[in-house]
């Protein structure tokens, strides 16, 4: 097989980790973990097969029971979580791999079904559409609107569970304030309706994620923490409102701390929200790029994209999951596994997870021909 030569390859650095190339496993929800949120030893398995990945952002874990998005996602909020995590991480480090995971509060996107509490939030406005529980389908409930205590006991709740990532083997966290989570709906003008110094305004908006950001860089150090964000998303109903504003103000509060990284999930490097944030961000930007060909040459025109206007990683999901030897397949420019959207999430087991093959176990061609798809679903 021919090997090409891009960016995508070259080695890349974040604060006291160097990564061997530039492509990253972004976080996805797959709903592997026991029924309490620890992590199993399949979820080893499928980890380590993906640590050619300059970097493997670990799916999102809840830093609370009350977080708690899905069945069967992980949580890292007890010694139960940490153990099972530290068998993910032994499994990567031996594999040659290095892991963040992601912090993530459901906020609204919890149910009762699920967790036995009544989701939080900013306000008392609910998901509008249904949620998965272990019962199936079930619409979603009125969150309990937080008080200046919850506030104060999430933060420092989002930052006991970065130690506690970092006691599991982790090299850093990153902290989830994208895809309509709780971060999220604090910066959203449709979900934030409250009246005290955590809505309102932008400047308002964006305090809760800023404090938990600093928080958990107080806790383990900035350079161990990453900060994904999604502007302008609106999945799981999010209607922003000031996008352009919402995340240049993020950057110049956060700009200073040190962070490892800003990760710009559907990023799209012709908006002008990505210049701003680009521009104004003095750190490593990973950006996850919008696919709307999930292929061999699909891939590297979207990362050579968003490397050409200021990116300094690539983050992708869905590729990452069906491949587990993705690296190889874009250096080589070989075809890419169809993914089976029937296992990617709430069936459990092997299939559609630990089971895609590897180049080498199967006939190889210099095609770019796979599957058409948008790079988005249930990222975490």
């Amino acid at each position: 097989m021919t090997q090409h030569t891009t960016a995508l390859f070259e080695p890349a650095r974040l604060p006291g980790l160097d990564l061997p190339n530039r492509l990253v496993m972004a976080p996805l929800t797959r709903n592997r973990a026991e029924a309490d949120g620890t992590p199993t030893p399949l979820m080893a398995t499928y980890y380590a097969q993906r640590a050619s990945a300059g970097l493997i952002i670990a799916e999102a874990a809840t830093p609370n029971a009350v977080g708690q998005t899905y069945p069967n996602i992980t949580a890292v909020h007890s010694p139960a979580h940490v153990a099972g995590w530290r068998q993910v991480t032994d499994a990567v480090r031996d594999a040659g791999g290095r892991m963040f995971l992601q912090l993530q509060h459901g906020g609204r996107v919890g149910h009762p079904a699920t967790s036995g509490l009544t989701p939080v939030a900013p306000s008392r406005v609910p998901l509008p559409e249904t949620i998965f529980t272990p019962e199936g389908h079930r619409p979603a409930v009125v969150p309990r609107e937080m008080t200046a205590e919850d506030i104060r006991t999430t933060v420092a709740d989002f930052a006991r569970a970065a130690r506690n990532a970092i006691d599991a083997g982790f090299e850093g966290v990153e902290v989830h304030s994208a895809n309509g989570h709780l971060l999220h709906q604090f910066l959203a003008r449709n979900t934030n309706l409250r009246t005290d110094g955590y809505g309102g305004p932008v400047a308002a908006r964006i305090r809760f994620t800023a404090e938990v950001t600093e928080a958990v860089a107080a806790e383990i150090g900035a350079g161990r923490v990453g900060l994904r964000v999604s502007p302008g998303n609106t999945v799981n109903g999010i209607e922003e409102g000031e996008t352009e504003e919402i995340y240049p103000a993020l950057v110049e509060r956060l700009g200073g701390l040190g962070l490892a990284y800003l990760h710009l999930g559907y990023a799209d490097p012709d908006t002008p929200v990505f210049r701003r944030v680009r521009a104004g961000w003095p750190g490593v930007i990973v950006a996850n790029p919008v696919l709307k060909e999930i292929s061999t040459d699909g891939v590297h025109r979207a990362s050579e994209a968003l490397l050409a206007a200021g990116a300094d990683l690539i983050a992708l999901g869905r590729p990452f999951l069906a491949n587990p030897d993705l690296v190889t397949r874009l250096r080589h420019r070989a075809p890419l596994n169809e993914m089976r959207d029937r296992y990617f999430m709430y069936v459990g087991g092997a299939t559609g997870y630990t089971d895609y093959p590897a180049l080498d176990a199967q006939p190889s061609s210099e095609s770019s021909d796979s599957m058409v798809a948008f790079d988005g679903g249930r990222v975490a």
